[in-house]
C-alpha cells in the first residue's frame, strides 16, 4: 500500500487534543488498508495535515502505538507497521480519579508486580535496539534531572521500553495504559519522591542486571525501586506537604530537591 493511498482514506479527528482516539483511529485505519509488517506509513506531517491535528499530538499517538507494538518509529528514517497486530487495548483519559494518596499507592502497588515481570522477561528477550534505546532514554533522563516535565516523561518512555524489550504483548499494553491514564499522577510522584539522582542511578542499575541477561538481578532491582517509592509514598502527608499541580511547575521545588536527597 503507497503512503498516498493511505492518507487518502484518513477523516480529520474531532477530538484533536485527545492522541489516544488519534491512536485508535490508524491503527484501525492500518487493518482495514490490509498493511502488512514493514508498510511504511506517511511522514509525520503529511499524516497530521490529513488527520486535522498538530505534530506532536500525531506523536504521541504513534508512541502509543508502538508501545503495543502497531508501529515500529525509527529516527531519521520514518514509521512502520509492525508485526504485532495483537492490541488488546489502547488506554483512555476518560475516567480520570482525584490524585489522592490512595490512588498514588495503587498504582504503584498496580506497577510492583507487572514491571518486576516485566524487567525478568526483558533480561531473556531485549533485542540490542531495545537495549540501545534504553541507554539513549537513561541519558536523556541524566540531562534533564532538574526539568521535572522532561524528566518524568524519560522516566516513563524507560519503563514502558522495558515493557516492549519482554516481548510480552499484554505487559506492555498493561504497562501502556497505566503510564497514559495516570501521567500526571506519576508526575506528582516524581514530585513527593524527591530523590530524583538516586532514582536515576536505580534505573541505570536495573538496566545493568537487564544487559547482564540476570532475569533474577532484574526482578530485584526493580521491586526494590518500586518498593522505595511506595515507602515514600507512606510516609508522604498531603496536607503538610502539599504538590504543586503538575501544569503549575517544570522544575523541583527546593534547592534540597534539586540536590536529590531521599525522604
Amino acid at each position: 500500500m503507497s503512503q498516498a493511498t493511505l492518507v487518502q482514506h484518513t477523516q480529520p479527528v474531532l477530538r484533536q487534543n485527545l492522541a489516544d482516539d488519534l491512536a485508535q483511529r490508524i491503527k484501525e485505519l492500518i487493518q482495514q488498508r490490509g498493511s502488512q509488517s514493514g508498510d511504511r506509513l506517511p511522514s509525520i506531517t503529511a499524516m497530521a495535515r490529513h488527520f486535522g491535528v498538530g505534530a506532536p499530538t500525531l506523536r504521541e499517538a504513534l508512541r502509543k502505538l508502538e508501545a503495543v507494538g502497531v508501529v515500529d518509529i525509527k529516527h531519521g528514517s520514518g514509521v512502520y507497521v509492525a508485526s504485532e497486530q495483537n492490541t488488546l487495548v489502547i488506554a483512555s483519559p476518560l475516567f480520570a480519579m482525584p490524585a489522592t494518596k490512595k490512588l498514588l499507592l495503587d498504582l504503584i502497588d498496580a506497577r510492583i508486580p507487572i514491571e518486576s515481570r516485566s524487567a525478568a522477561l526483558a533480561a531473556v528477550n531485549a533485542q540490542k535496539g531495545h537495549l540501545t534505546e534504553l541507554r539513549r532514554l537513561l541519558a536523556h533522563a541524566g540531562s534533564n534531572l532538574d526539568d521535572a516535565t522532561t524528566l518524568n516523561q524519560a522516566n516513563l518512555a524507560f519503563h514502558r521500553q522495558i515493557a516492549i524489550a519482554s516481548g510480552n504483548t499484554v505487559i506492555s499494553q498493561l504497562l501502556d495504559v497505566v503510564v497514559s491514564l495516570f501521567r500526571a499522577e506519576q508526575l506528582m510522584i516524581l514530585d513527593i519522591h524527591g530523590g530524583r539522582r538516586d532514582d536515576h542511578a536505580e534505573h541505570w542499575r536495573i538496566l545493568e542486571a537487564i544487559e547482564k541477561r540476570d532475569a533474577n538481578l532484574a526482578t530485584e532491582r526493580m521491586r526494590a525501586h518500586l518498593e522505595g517509592v511506595r515507602k515514600v509514598l507512606l510516609r508522604w502527608n498531603p496536607e503538610k506537604t502539599p504538590v504543586a499541580p503538575p501544569a503549575t511547575r517544570n522544575t523541583l521545588a527546593s534547592p534540597a530537591r534539586r540536590s536529590g536527597s531521599r525522604r
